[in-house]
C-alpha cells in the first residue's frame, strides 16, 4: 500500500532486546506487503492476517495517509484514545488494535523503542458466558438442518470451538476409541475429546456423503484441500486424500485468499452461525446466544452432572484453570445457589386476623 521511505529506519533507535532472534530480512517492497508475509512467516493464522491487516489500514488512513516509519508513540496513542472515546471500542478490540501496530513497528519495522512498553492495555472485565438449559438446548437442534444439525450437536456434545469442528479431518474422527482428535486447536495445541455414541450413525452417514464429495473432486482433477504449514510441499499428493478430506466440507469451491488456488474449503463458520441464529428465533428463546454458547453449555451441565473441574478444563483446552472456573460462577446462578429470602416467605404459616 504504503512504500517504505529510504533513509527513515536510519533515524530511528532499532536495538532489540538481548536474547532476541533476528528475523530474516524482508523481500517486499511495499509495507503492507512486508506486514503480511512477516506474519505468514511467524505462521500466524489467517484471521489474525486480516485482523491486523485492517488495523494498519484504519491507522494509517486515520493520519492521512502518513508512513509509519514516520510516526510513533504519540500518534499510536491519539489513534488508540480515539478508537476508545470517540468508537467506543470493547476493550478487546482495542487490545487487538494495539497488538497490530506493535507487530508492525516490531516486527515488522524493527523498532525498539520505549514508548512501546509503557504504552498501557486495557483490562477487559471477565463475563459471565450465556448458558442454555438443557431443555433450551434440546429446543434448538430440531430447527437445524442439514450439515447444522450435525454440526450443532457435536459442539454441545465434544465443547469444541466452532473453527474447530470445521477443520475436522476425516482422519480426525476415532471411532474405535470414542474420540475426536483436535489438531492445532487454540494457542497451536492438539487435544482429544470423547466422541458421543449418539453421534456415531450420523457421523458414520456424514463420511458417506463426504466420501462422494471427495471421490467427485479426485474425478475431476480438482486441487486438494489445504495443508497445514508445508505438508503441501513435502506431501503434495497428501492433499488429494481421503484421509485430510474435510469431515464438512463446503458446497461449491472457492479460492484460497493466500495461494489464489481453486479448492473445495470447509464449511463457512458464517453459515452455521445464520442457520444457528434462525433455530435460536424459532425456538422462541430470548438469550443472546450464539454457536459459542454451545460450548459453554458443554461446560457447565457437565460440572451440574458431577464432573471434575479439571476434566472439564482438558476437554476444553484451557490452559489456566482460571479459566474455567468462570462456570462455576454461573453454577452458583442455578439450583446451587442461596436461598432467596423472598422464597423463604413461602414457607411461613399464612397469618390469622387483620392488623392490629
Amino acid at each position: 500500500m504504503l512504500p517504505h521511505p529510504a533513509g527513515t529506519s536510519s533515524n530511528r533507535n532499532t536495538l532489540r532486546p538481548r536474547g532476541s532472534v533476528a528475523l530474516p530480512a524482508l523481500q517486499s517492497v511495499k509495507l503492507l506487503d512486508q506486514l503480511r508475509e512477516r506474519i505468514r512467516y511467524l505462521h500466524y493464522s489467517l484471521r489474525t492476517e486480516e485482523a491486523y491487516v485492517f488495523w494498519y489500514r484504519a491507522f494509517v488512513r486515520w493520519h492521512g495517509l502518513r508512513h509509519p516509519a514516520e510516526m510513533g508513540g504519540p500518534e499510536v496513542e491519539a489513534f488508540l484514545s480515539y478508537l476508545a472515546a470517540d468508537r467506543g471500542l470493547a476493550p478487546s478490540s482495542h487490545r487487538q488494535a494495539l497488538s497490530a501496530l506493535l507487530f508492525l513497528y516490531g516486527k515488522v519495522l524493527g523498532h525498539d523503542l520505549p514508548w512501546m512498553t509503557d504504552i498501557g492495555r486495557p483490562q477487559a472485565p471477565r463475563r459471565l458466558p450465556v448458558v442454555l438449559s438443557q431443555e433450551e438446548v434440546a429446543a434448538i437442534f430440531p430447527h437445524l438442518e442439514g450439515d447444522a444439525s450435525l454440526l450443532g450437536r457435536l459442539l454441545y456434545g465434544t465443547g469444541l470451538r466452532i473453527s474447530e469442528a470445521l477443520q475436522l479431518r476425516v482422519k480426525d474422527v476415532d471411532f474405535a476409541h470414542q474420540a475426536l482428535i483436535v489438531r492445532v486447536g487454540k494457542g497451536g495445541k492438539d487435544r482429544v475429546v470423547m466422541l458421543p455414541q449418539s453421534l456415531h450413525a450420523d457421523l458414520r452417514s456424514q463420511l458417506g456423503r463426504c466420501r462422494l464429495v471427495w471421490a467427485a473432486d479426485i474425478e475431476t482433477s480438482q486441487a486438494g484441500v489445504e495443508m497445514p504449514h508445508a505438508l503441501e510441499h513435502k506431501y503434495p499428493r497428501a492433499g488429494q486424500s481421503w484421509a485430510w478430506f474435510w469431515l464438512f466440507p463446503q458446497d461449491h469451491l472457492s479460492t484460497d485468499p493466500r495461494s489464489g488456488v481453486i479448492r473445495r474449503h470447509h464449511l463457512y463458520d458464517q453459515t452455521f452461525q445464520r442457520a444457528f441464529k434462525r433455530a435460536l428465533g424459532r425456538a422462541g428463546i430470548a438469550k443472546p446466544a450464539t454457536p459459542h454458547t454451545l460450548r459453554h453449555c458443554f461446560a457447565t451441565h457437565l460440572l451440574q452432572n458431577g464432573s471434575d473441574i479439571r476434566t472439564v478444563q482438558e476437554l476444553l483446552g484451557h490452559a489456566d484453570l482460571a479459566t474455567t472456573m468462570i462456570y462455576t460462577h454461573v453454577l452458583k446462578l442455578g439450583g446451587a445457589a442461596v436461598r432467596s429470602p423472598l422464597d423463604s416467605l413461602a414457607l411461613l404459616p399464612s397469618p390469622q386476623g387483620g392488623l392490629p
